[in-house]
């Protein structure tokens, strides 16, 4: 397969942390790929949602669901400019893996209920997951990824954990947070396919349910735009199918406008190693009117759906959820498997539980712990 100089090269890959012998026929991101999917914390991601729970409704899109589309996305996107499509795929598949049940409001509530005891961010534990949580090897603990993996799924970090990543692994992938440098590009791919997925599917999931109309999105130019162009094109068309078609034109627009301010970029920058484009600013970009037309609607979209009054309902009882399963859990510890009742770091190890259940597994561990179903 033919790669650009810039891309991410896996026979010139910074290696696992612990050494393996390289596999006959897979590259290693393509080793990274099939490890990410034959995890535990992978197919737990069917149960985990986006913004509607788990018992909403079947066809909204859920965790796993997501990640299959972005990586749908970045690899349509890698393959146009040059980069490694099983680096993107590796990447796109694992970016949520650290994610709590209840979507956004499990995180938030986790993180308040770690205060003091080193806080949670979803990136981070995604990054623990592969690293440290899944059990599938005798020799380590985690999936062993490569650099290049493990450097794409930690999209966000705060200092305090980019030193303490640091301390543990000088020059890993905690270092480009403390020096001001990027990912590879195949990260940078994964970043934006994560946005133009999930503002997508978050048009495609409210209307469906409900929560937003078409007559709403009248408010979006980016949606009226391709919807007109839908309309020129087929007069007749009406419901789902004009919906459908409109988000396949603002998806594959979107997918366009990417692939050529990318390549505006790289001819200006002119990176010729992976290395040397992390030393650029960023690189993979929309063009300024498309990110000025994704920011509006994703601020349409933060205010017609996310804070929807019916939302905010399943939220509120979502974090108590959360809330609740963490105090029961630290007053009763013997109440989580042994594997984490067991640990000496007793908040994050009921930290670790709390996030790699499911949104039905974590309903059902409340009422039995509390004896109340807020759901």
């Amino acid at each position: 397969m033919w790669f650009a100089p810039y891309a991410s090269h896996p026979e010139q890959s910074k290696g696992r942390r612990h050494p393996e012998a390289a596999a006959p026929t897979r590259s290693d991101f393509q080793r990274d790929r099939d490890r990410i999917v034959h995890s535990t914390a992978f197919r737990r991601l069917v149960y985990k949602t986006q913004v509607f729970l788990n018992h909403e409704g079947d066809l909204f899109r859920t965790r796993l669901t997501h990640s299959l589309e972005v990586a749908q996305l970045g690899r349509s996107v890698a393959r146009s400019l040059g980069l490694n499509e099983d680096l993107v795929e590796a990447i796109a598949l694992a970016h949520d893996l650290g994610h709590t049940p209840f979507g956004h409001a499990g995180q938030d509530t986790l993180n308040e209920c770690m205060q003091g005891h080193g806080g949670f961010e979803h990136n981070l534990q995604s990054l623990r997951v592969v690293d440290k949580l899944e059990e599938r090897y005798l020799a380590y603990d985690g999936l062993n990824l490569s650099f290049e993996t493990r450097e794409g799924i930690l999209k966000h970090c705060s200092r305090s954990h980019a030193e303490q990543l640091e301390a543990q692994e000088p020059g890993g992938v905690g270092q480009r947070f403390l020096k001001g440098t990027q990912p590879s590009l195949e990260a940078q791919l994964c970043n934006l396919a994560d946005e133009i997925a999930y503002n997508a599917h978050d048009i495609d999931d409210g209307v469906r349910s409900g929560l937003i109309t078409m007559d709403q999105l009248e408010a979006v130019p980016l949606f009226v735009r391709f919807r007109n162009e839908t309309l020129a094109e087929f007069p007749q068309a009406r419901g789902r199918r004009l919906l459908f078609d409109t988000i396949r034109r603002m998806l594959s627009q979107q997918v366009y406008d990417v692939i050529d301010a990318t390549k505006a970029n790289i001819a200006r920058h002119l990176p010729v190693t992976a290395d040397e484009a992390r030393l650029c600013p960023p690189l993979v970009r929309f063009s300024q009117p498309m990110r000025e037309a994704s920011t509006q609607l994703k601020r349409f979209l933060f205010k017609e759906l996310y804070r929807h009054p019916q939302v905010n309902d399943t939220t509120a009882r979502a974090k108590q959820v959360i809330s609740e399963l963490f105090a029961a859990y630290v007053a009763q510890p013997e109440a989580m498997p042994t594997d984490f009742s067991q640990r000496e770091d007793r908040h994050r190890a009921i930290a670790d539980y709390i996030a790699g259940m499911t949104d039905r597994f974590a309903v059902r561990e409340h009422e039995r712990l509390t004896g109340r179903s807020l759901f």
